[in-house]
């Protein structure tokens, strides 16, 4: 690992200097307190498995209860997550073409598989897309009672998956009452409808506690088309750009190149030369801006004393999830337009009815309006059960405390998706056909022979122009998709923590459990799109399991306490072995510490081990062989140069080889030999607490995280590159050749390869004022400031020798935001009370080079010119100026603001609106809609919701 010295030296050096500038400062004397002191009790804090009175810890960790959650206005706890400053993005709701409805989150922006969710301090059943990664919407917002991050690795504590942080959401507990809440809102158009009703009862008596309750939301579909930013491709561009050239009329030639392309402006209107990008469709209206999504819920929870200290915990919850995607339809592609695919090989027969040329229409796509667009719905549904027995014993006068539970959560999805045309019944359609005895067309094997009828098929009319293709056409060549997901995991644990020895700063505390889980994992396409003959998005079937053996040891180690300039010094100690069915074991461990050089002020720092292990999907997923386009070998000679970069890696090819084509067979999907990604997290910190201010807490935290091994794929070209260039024997293996010498297949499967490394800082300042005549007012303001961002597969991808430089510092690029930053203000007096918060984006830059000469209309710096490489024409690579224009997204602030009435009967109205000043998200020209989907959808978004307590 590269670790900056410099930095943390400068980082140490701020930190003691600010301890002995406290320390020089008088302490104020507290008055002996006239009432005996109140016994605290003993928690479990979020990064810590030893039960503790002090809920300050060596890693930074974030708390929003449930006031403050529902301030913002949210209807799923993935949207008010991913509204923290450590947050990146990660799919929400706001992402139609590419996401499920899922809403995950992404601390420190290194991907959501690298944060581990928790729910009541367990780990959390994965969605449904078999990467592990937990779908936040399937947690109600409704049993939500607060939510703790932790700002750090913690993989010594909780295993895998635990590197950029840990999101531990706790459930409402020990609920007495009745409650009722309703919520509705819409955005100021009047789309966008949202609304939620929650019901809760729970009981508390001597020995026993229960609490039930059942939610509903609703979140309705806004349309792409409904907003200018995102009613075209990409907004301020040419009329036409990125639209579709298989157009509602279609584009056909009568030569399999596609040469002397012609397309209609619709039924009877006569054929004309094809002229792009003016004829291009624009697809933007055909989809949705955010997804239509209804989620009911039922969640509970019991607890029986059976004595003072034996206890049984039951806590329960199953929810629904129905999400609606809307999408272009993929369109009809056929002959040379489909080269490689299933219907490469068809034609509009010179025998169909619709064709009036008298010859085979050789090349051509449309895409077929008249279905209406592509309509996905996922019916989810996720059940979670956690029982355990919890108690405690005394030892030697010492109290422990011991747990033994089990957890099953599974997670089902059923897809089903219309739209969507089955191949084989549009070769039928749009082959040979005549009419029947009737007059009624009929498909026909054998041009002329009604004898031949293909029985049920009905002629398509694709040359006809939008609206030719009439219903009964459709229904014979469309299909309905029905795939089938699933994830399942089975844990089993125990825990036992208390304190071994008195030592004179205290006593030293221990905990320590073991842990076996089960996680198993299915994706079934629909039989045709597994096959591959639909213009669906073929898959391969999925199915894997793994099973891990854990065991864990920590200690809370008192150095000093009480003394000038050591209030406290402690030492927290962690280490996790983790043996795994699929790549072996790992051990991860921890380091940190705590220094009070005066009550006020406390330094903190931390070093963590942490790992992710290769997900279900990165495993298992289904391997495919499909043909790649403009694939060079570099062992070609006329493509090779001269030398070669590495001729001993060609031995063996003919040296008069010639490539034979352009297209090669390229492998891709899972790989059971993956191992685990590692990392190592370092934090170093500061709390500020003054005696003087009451109520005032400051902290500011330097981190770093570096991952190592990361998964993922170099790209077939690369693979050729690597082997025959910089003669990497590993990727040589990835690489088959046949008896003359041509690549036969490349395999471009997930592995281990290039690294991580983000670091920045996080500064918070919360303060609570006292209760005046004006009332009560708090404030908290939490940023994030990230310095470096930086990704490098370690290998050299130019191919010529020259080593690769990685992505460089990424800050300020992609959703690498330097600063993030959110203000919460808060008042109340009486039973009034008002909510305002901020959230602050820092501006971005975006490379626009794939959109080509369009960069010149819509980016900032169209011009703009950077040192690359570049190949020369013997093969070689050289550093020279390139093309690089670059477009400037403008930073965002958006203000949220609320309030609320309390009534005398136990009732509550709060009235709010969310982007109160109606700021519209600031374009990016290369992502989907034309901005980002961490920002809001354009528009004010009104809403009241109602409390009632019984």
């Amino acid at each position: 690992m590269r670790f900056k010295r410099d930095q943390l030296r400068d980082a140490i050096r701020f930190i003691l200097a600010m301890g002995a500038v406290a320390v020089a400062v008088p302490a104020v004397q507290a008055q002996e307190p006239s009432d005996p002191p109140t016994e605290l009790q003993k928690v479990e804090v979020l990064g810590s498995r030893i039960k503790r009175v002090d809920a300050e810890t060596s890693q930074p960790i974030l708390t929003l209860n449930r006031e403050e959650i529902q301030a913002q206005g949210r209807t799923s706890i993935g949207d008010v997550i991913q509204a923290i400053t450590a947050a990146g993005a990660a799919l929400n709701s706001n992402v139609n073409s590419g996401g499920s409805g899922q809403n995950r989150v992404s601390l420190r922006n290194i991907g959501s598989a690298r944060t581990l969710i928790l729910v009541n301090g367990r780990r959390w059943v994965g969605g449904s897309g078999l990467s592990g990664d937990v779908d936040l919407n399937s947690i109600p917002t409704a049993a939500v009672e607060r939510i703790e991050v932790l700002k750090d690795g913690a993989s010594s504590i909780y295993g895998s998956d635990a590197i950029g942080g840990v999101v531990n959401v706790i459930l409402r507990d020990a609920f007495d009452g009745i409650e009722a809440n309703g919520y509705y809102g819409q955005f100021d158009v009047g789309d966008g409808a949202r609304e939620s009703a929650d019901f809760t009862a729970g009981t508390v008596r001597d020995r026993f506690s229960a609490m039930f309750g059942i939610s509903r939301v609703s979140e309705n579909a806004v349309g792409a088309g409904d907003r200018e930013i995102s009613a075209v491709p990409v907004f301020g561009t040419t009329p036409g750009f990125r639209g579709s050239a298989n157009t509602p009329n279609g584009r056909f030639s009568l030569e399999r190149s596609g040469s002397g392309a012609f397309t209609n402006d619709g039924p009877g209107t006569p054929f004309r030369p094809l002229r792009l990008p003016a004829d291009n469709y624009n697809t933007a209206p055909d989809r949705y801006l955010s997804v239509d999504q209804e989620m009911t819920s039922l969640f509970g929870n019991a607890t029986v004393d059976f004595t003072d200290n034996l206890r049984l915990k039951v806590t329960s919850q199953y929810l629904e999830r129905e999400t609606g995607q809307k999408l272009p339809v993929n369109a009809l592609v056929f002959g040379g337009l489909a080269s490689g695919r299933y219907s490469g090989d068809m034609t509009i027969s010179a025998d169909s009815l619709y064709n009036p040329f008298g010859e085979d229409v050789a090349w051509g796509g449309r895409m077929l309006t008249e279905a209406g667009g592509r309509m996905i719905t996922r019916d989810v549904d996720t059940t979670a059960v956690n029982v355990a027995l919890e108690g405690a014993f005394t030892l030697n006068d010492r109290l422990w405390d011991w747990d033994l539970g089990y957890f099953f959560g599974r997670t089902r999805s059923n897809d089903t998706a219309t739209g969507q045309q089955d191949y084989r019944r549009v070769r039928d359609a749009i082959g040979p056909s005549m009419s029947g005895a009737d007059g009624t067309p009929v498909c026909v094997s054998t041009p002329g022979d009604l004898s031949t009828a293909i029985a049920g098929c009905v002629p398509l009319d694709l040359l006809g122009g939008a609206g030719s293709v009439i219903p009964e056409m459709l229904e014979y060549i469309n299909f309905v998709e029905s795939s089938y997901l699933g994830y399942e995991q089975k844990t089993l644990f125990a825990n036992l923590t208390g304190e071994l020895v008195q030592l004179p700063a205290g006593p030293l505390a221990f905990a320590t459990g073991i842990e076996h889980r089960k996680e198993t994992g299915h994706d079934t396409p629909d039989p045709l799109i597994a096959s591959g003959v639909t213009n669906g998005f073929s898959r391969e079937p999925t199915a894997g399991e793994y099973e891990v053996d854990e065991a864990y040891v920590e200690f809370a180690v008192p150095l000093v306490e009480g003394r000038p300039g050591m209030q406290l010094l402690d030492l927290s100690i962690a280490s996790r072995y983790s043996d795994y069915s699929n790549f072996g074991d790992t051990i991860n461990s921890k380091f940190g510490f705590r220094w009070k050089p005066v009550d006020s002020l406390m330094v903190r720092g931390n070093y963590s081990e942490g790992f992710r292990a290769p997900s279900i999907r990165e495993l298992y997923h289904g391997q495919s062989s499909n043909n790649q386009q403009n694939l060079t070998d570099p062992c070609a000679a006329t493509l090779q140069g001269e030398p070669l970069p590495n001729p001993v890696a060609c031995a063996g090819v003919p040296a008069d080889l010639d490539q034979s084509g352009s297209a090669l067979s390229v492998t891709s999907g899972g790989n059971p030999d993956l191992g685990p990604e590692t990392a190592d997290s370092r934090t170093l910190g500061i709390v500020y607490s003054p005696g003087w201010a009451s109520g005032l807490d400051l902290s500011l935290d330097w981190w770093q995280v570096a991952i190592d091994d990361t998964i993922s794929t170099l790209g077939a070209q690369s693979v050729l590159d690597q082997c025959y260039r910089a003669g990497n024997d590993d990727l040589c293996r990835l690489v088959s050749r046949d008896e003359f010498g041509q690549v036969a297949s490349v395999s471009n499967i997930r592995t281990n390869l290039g690294t991580v490394e983000v670091e920045g800082y996080d500064m918070s300042a919360s303060y609570r004022l006292p209760e005046g005549e004006w009332g009560r007012l708090g404030i908290r303001w939490d940023t994030t400031y990230l310095t470096r961002s930086e990704s490098d597969s370690g290998l050299d991808l130019g191919g010529g020798g020259v080593q690769s430089t990685g992505s460089g510092n990424m800050v300020g690029t992609g959703s690498n935001w330097r600063i993030r930053s959110n203000l919460m203000l808060s008042w109340q007096r009486g039973m009034v009370g008002a909510n305002w918060n901020m959230r602050y984006y820092s501006r971005l830059h975006e490379t626009c080079t794939s959109l080509g000469n369009e960069a010149r209309n819509v980016c900032s710096e169209p011009d703009r010119y950077v040192d690359g490489l570049v190949e020369r024409p013997d093969g070689t690579w050289v550093v020279a100026p390139v093309w690089r224009p670059r477009n400037r997204i403008p930073s965002a602030v958006y203000h949220d603001i609320s309030a609320f009435v309390e009534l005398p009967w136990d009732g509550r109205v709060t009235l709010g609106v969310n982007n109160a000043f109606d700021r519209d998200p600031p374009i990016s020209v290369t992502s989907p809609n034309s901005f980002g989907p961490e920002y809001e959808i354009p528009g004010r978004f009104l809403y009241m919701r109602y409390h009632q307590a019984f």
